[in-house]
């Protein structure tokens, strides 16, 4: 399969990607939240769970995995990248080694990892793994983000695309503007062309084919701490405003993270993108705890109780497939919850 048709079967209407790559440690404070042992035999359970579940087949393109994750083995037998190609859904691998802080800026930091990914990305083919992804990550502040960190880690991202096409894979390029702040949303509006604008100046810089690309983006929301609530209409206004003037349109792609959105929010302010979606970028969701949060949940009341939790993630995963169609309603969440 070519790279192009890669991205948009990740994409495809009515299908988005499960963001499955929390660390070791994040995935951590996910288990402590619900009082259950961090062990791997748990990670790969709860896993394991949501990757068999029925959604997978119906509203789920992609699943990013960790490093740990897609070197494990089901107890169904196969391999985690076999368990999620069965259901028709594409893995791929988060290969990023963190957001470090950045030399010169006391609060930035500039994500890691491109030492030896070169061969880590072949390790990673041979696993099964078709796509990748890499987050770097801005703060609002004051003073920040300063053009030290949006140029280093524009630089950092097109470096690890071109290697990633390079190994025959699809680079999602996640530039994430943090929601953390009392800024506005026309400041959060301001610093995202300025982080779009330099990402795809170094990419076309470093020679990366923008049709075998998927961006993960942050939609143009105000800081978690401003006093003035933005509607979910003029959230999107704003958001494909912002796409159509600074992501080329070669891109097939855009795949939202939820990024401290409550579930209902990420589900609500996607649809709300695409009922006015007047391009031919396919829009939708690459959301972790958007998809997973409720799950979680019923993980931790009983681990053994498989078909709650696949209920509650099938539910989630069926919200966010209508949503990147522009067809999900507070009705319909309420109907099929019940």
């Amino acid at each position: 399969m070519i790279l192009n048709e890669i991205a948009k079967k990740m994409c495809a209407k009515g299908k988005g990607i499960l963001a499955a790559d929390e660390s070791t440690g994040t995935i951590a404070k996910r288990f402590k939240s619900i009082n259950v042992e961090n062990l791997e035999k748990n990670r790969l359970i709860f896993r394991q769970t949501l990757f068999n579940a029925d959604a997978m087949k119906d509203c789920i393109g992609g699943v990013i995995l960790f490093d740990e994750t897609i070197k494990q083995k089901t107890t169904l037998g196969l391999t985690i990248p076999e368990l999620i190609s069965k259901h028709g859904a594409i893995p791929g691998i988060k290969v990023d080694k963190g957001a470090k802080p950045l030399a010169g800026s006391i609060e930035e930091t500039v994500t890691e990892g491109l030492d030896g990914l070169r061969e880590r990305l072949k390790e990673y083919y041979d696993l099964g793994a078709r796509f990748t992804k890499w987050r770097a990550v801005y703060s609002i502040g004051e003073k920040y983000p300063s053009s030290q960190s949006i140029k280093s880690n524009a630089q950092a991202l097109a470096r690890y695309a071109a290697l990633v096409q390079e190994a025959k894979m699809v680079p999602i390029v996640e530039p994430e503007v943090l929601m953390d702040g009392s800024h506005n949303i026309e400041k959060c509006y301001q610093v995202t062309t300025d982080v779009l604008n330099e990402c795809y100046n170094e990419l076309e810089l470093h020679k990366v084919d923008l049709k075998g690309t998927v961006l993960k983006p942050n939609m143009i929301i105000p800081g978690s701490e401003c006093k003035k609530k933005n509607s979910s209409e003029e959230i999107a206004e704003k958001t494909l405003d912002c796409l159509k003037k600074n992501v080329p349109s070669e891109v097939p792609g855009i795949a939202f993270l939820s990024g401290g959105q409550s579930e209902i929010e990420s589900s609500k302010n996607l649809n709300e993108i695409n009922k006015i979606n007047d391009t031919k970028f396919l829009i939708t969701f690459s959301y972790g705890r958007g998809l997973q949060a409720s799950a979680l949940k019923e993980f931790g009341k009983d681990q053994k109780n498989i078909e709650s939790i696949q209920k509650a993630f099938n539910h989630r995963a069926k919200m966010n497939g209508l949503s990147s169609k522009g067809e999900w309603s507070e009705n319909l969440e309420k109907q099929s919850a019940a």
